[in-house]
């Protein structure tokens, strides 16, 4: 009779558990990066100390404005008295007016300068014309040259032709912005070239291929464009000095510019209308560029 051999049970080891990384201590912050973060802090408190003493100016009197200069302590930034008086004497001193008429002006100006900057964009990025190089580098060269180089002869020639004192005159030359067309020219050249192809075979015209295809995938691109045309236009200054004399057509910067005198200046007044023009920009960049990473939509090809 054999046997049979049997062979030994395997041994088990135990298996503990796993150490969690959780529990691994954090490091110790390095004192460079502290150091670092504490000279950014501050540097960045010097350089918004002005902004934060305009805008407390504005909610002084004017004989207080440069009265806290006198000593540095926290009177610079603390107000003793807060009144809303130098906000409400300059709105009926017919900057509400000038205000409204920024407005209109930008607005306007975004509206039909989108249209001028999508069309351009898509004729430059996609379409094959002759002399296509040459029209793109004219559009460079434009946004390169400064304004202030062509505004007198230009308001020479809007005088001409009889725009002088119109809101036309306002509008009419920040609906061609280079750098916002060449935003827009950039982001349709990253659009595959095989969605227009596909969409030329189903029969899509241009302006279909444009409408369907191409606007929607550039939402990020096209709220970019329209900032710099708002930008733009919300800053002027020199040109609706050049172009406009008619009070009823003034806009912000110049009404803010009359609140200095020969004789006389509000320095309240003056801060109040700064801070409600750079108000507007700033509430209107932070509302758009919250939601500027949902507005794009991706393009892939598989």
């Amino acid at each position: 009779m054999t046997g049979v051999a049997l062979s030994p049970a395997p041994t088990v080891t135990p298996v503990g558990p796993r150490p969690s990384r959780r529990r691994q201590r954090r490091r110790p912050e390095k004192p460079v990066n502290l150091v670092a973060t504490v000279i950014a802090v501050v540097v960045g408190m010097i350089f918004i100390l002005p902004a934060v003493w305009i805008f407390v100016g504005s909610l002084r009197p004017d004989e207080e404005t440069f009265a806290s200069l006198g000593v540095a302590s926290w009177r610079m930034v603390v107000p003793r008295s807060v009144s809303l008086d130098n906000y409400a004497a300059i709105l009926t001193n017919g900057f509400g007016r000038a205000l409204a008429n920024s407005v209109v002006v930008c607005l306007l100006t975004v509206a039909i300068g989108l249209v001028v900057t999508v069309l351009a964009a898509y004729a430059l990025a996609v379409l094959r014309f002759p002399g296509r190089r040459f029209a793109f580098g004219f559009v460079v060269i434009a946004f390169m040259v400064p304004f202030e180089a062509i505004a007198i002869p230009l308001s020479s020639q809007f005088t001409d032709w009889h725009l002088s004192n119109t809101l036309i005159a306002l509008v009419l030359p920040g609906i061609g912005d280079g750098l916002a067309i060449f935003n827009l020219r950039q982001f349709f050249l990253g659009v595959p070239g095989s969605f227009r192809e596909a969409a030329k075979i189903d029969g899509a015209a241009e302006p279909r291929i444009l409408a369907s295809i191409y606007l929607p995938m550039s939402g990020a691109a096209l709220v970019n464009s329209a900032l710099l045309i708002f930008l733009g236009q919300w800053s002027a200054y020199l040109w609706p000095l050049l172009i406009v004399s008619d009070p009823h057509l003034q806009v912000a910067p110049i009404a803010l510019a009359k609140t200095f005198s020969e004789h006389s200046a509000s320095y309240g007044q003056n801060f109040a209308g700064s801070v409600m023009l750079a108000l507007v920009p700033a509430v209107l960049m932070f509302v758009l560029l919250r939601f500027f990473g949902g507005l794009s939509i991706n393009s892939g090809e598989k």
